[in-house]
């Protein structure tokens, strides 16, 4: 496995009762890349997300991680490797303030989340490096803000802050744009290239305007299987890609800058 690599995926196969979710990947993803994962729906992206975060076992295959095959190691495990995934789905605490939601993400780091009889007092030492995260993604204003005030494209926003606090290694990011206005979309992509510049970012995104400003690498899925890989200018044009996606779709994928 090349130093450049840091993740890679061999042969990696998922079958549900003889339904085949992922069929044989091959994946590599560059260090220090935006790596997206694109396809139809029922493509097997998602399913590919929860193989490589061990939420599911792959059928067969192997998966390596800076090197070591990580294949049968549990999902805590993978996290202290550095692998975090946010979800499509918000996946923040609603009645906690943006700052207390980043300082139990950090909490997590320090292995004290459990601590219930200690005073909120000696969390207080995590409030300088909350605020830092919150201002690396462009939320400093509202650190006293509760989450449920948020708009959705900030709450997304804050869901990064505390994938970053765990300091990953490589953030793998599942539908991050989905559901949003322009303006959110338009934050969060600023946002994942400004992250992208000390860390790996391996993503699952429908939007192609997305993926093709940020995108360095592009896996097209089809049915559980890699149908094409490359940058975006040559996976958009290629002849299977756009029969895979069919028309309104194609010509998103086609027009998309």
């Amino acid at each position: 496995m090349s130093t450049d690599t840091i993740l890679e995926t061999r042969q990696l196969t998922k079958e549900f009762k003889g339904f085949v979710a992922v069929n044989r990947v091959d994946l590599k993803v560059r260090r220090g890349s935006i790596h997206a994962l694109i396809g139809p729906n029922g493509a097997g992206k998602t399913t590919c997300f929860n193989l490589l975060t061990k939420f599911i076992t792959p059928t067969s295959g192997s998966i390596l991680f800076n090197g070591h095959d990580i294949t049968r190691e549990a999902p805590a495990s993978i996290a202290r490797r550095g692998i975090i995934r946010s979800f499509q789905i918000s996946a923040v605490f609603p009645h906690l303030t943006v700052l207390e939601n980043v300082r139990v993400a950090l909490q997590r780091k320090l292995g004290t989340s459990f601590h219930f009889w200690r005073s909120e007092r000696s969390l207080d030492r995590l409030n300088e490096r909350a605020a830092e995260l919150l201002h690396a993604v462009d939320l400093g204003a509202y650190v006293h803000h509760t989450t449920v005030e948020l708009s959705y494209g900030r709450k997304r926003a804050l869901e990064i802050a505390t994938t970053l606090a765990m300091e990953p290694e490589l953030m793998l990011l599942d539908e991050p744009t989905q559901g949003m206005g322009l303006e959110d979309v338009d934050r969060i992509k600023r946002l994942i290239k400004k992250v992208s510049a000390q860390r790996t970012i391996l993503m699952v995104e429908h939007n192609m305007s997305v993926v093709s400003s940020i995108a360095d690498t592009i896996t097209v899925l089809q049915r559980g299987a890699t149908l094409a890989e490359g940058p975006y200018a040559e996976v958009s044009a290629n002849p299977a890609v756009i029969e895979a996606y069919m028309g309104s779709a194609a010509n998103e994928l086609q027009g998309a800058h």
